[in-house]
């Protein structure tokens, strides 16, 4: 059985998992900062991928799901993520796409098609305009983080108050059934393969 939790919502009220009994719930704990001052740049591509999954396919009413993001920091932190979001996808379309391309040495076009790997699709935001259809629960003292052993100083070399990037899907009977914690900071889990999870669960999948 999952541990039940309550935590804020950043966009207005508060949720406890136990009162989501009933549905599939997928909580993603975000890396957040990857180092003092700066945010992972893999979270926000996932989230957008995300995003435009549930918008294309209305994927929780289709899988009878919920998504929580779980971020370890306070509300005004949690809003400083929202705002540099647009600009953190555009940094990985300037890391796949540099205009100096033809002049980079091995080494240089090395990194342009690791980026490439690392962000397939393209993804763009308005600042001000981040959508977040998904609840973002606010972990201010990061007390759910660190109790379920996400919460680090440092990870994935670099110091910072962060997450180990996690994700758990939790049962419609409030039971834990798949956890994914990454080993480095590109490894996550692909979406079509967590969509295949919660198929699983809801016995439409082998």
């Amino acid at each position: 059985p999952m541990p039940d939790l309550t935590l804020p919502v950043y966009q207005g009220g508060e949720i406890t998992l136990s009162e989501l009994r009933g549905k599939n719930v997928m909580m993603v704990f975000p890396r957040g900062r990857s180092r003092p001052g700066s945010w992972c740049h893999i979270c926000p591509y996932q989230h957008s991928e995300f995003v435009e999954y549930e918008a294309d396919t209305g994927w929780r009413s289709r899988a009878n799901l919920e998504i929580l993001y779980v971020l370890p920091y306070p509300s005004e932190t949690v809003a400083e993520w929202i705002d540099v979001y647009p600009q953190l996808l555009q940094d990985n379309e300037d890391a796949k796409n540099p205009p100096d391309l033809a002049t980079l040495d091995e080494a240089g076009r090395a990194r342009v098609e690791r980026a490439r790997q690392i962000y397939p699709k393209t993804f763009s935001a308005v600042r001000g305009e981040v959508p977040t259809p998904f609840p973002i629960l606010v972990d201010a003292d990061h007390a759910v983080s660190d109790g379920l052993g996400f919460f680090t100083t440092n990870w994935g070399g670099s110091t910072a108050e962060q997450n180990i990037p996690t994700i758990l899907i939790v049962d419609a009977e409030g039971v834990l059934q798949f956890k994914y914690m990454s080993q480095n900071t590109i490894d996550r889990p692909p979406l079509e393969y967590l969509v295949q999870v919660v198929d699983v669960l809801n016995g439409m999948g082998g």
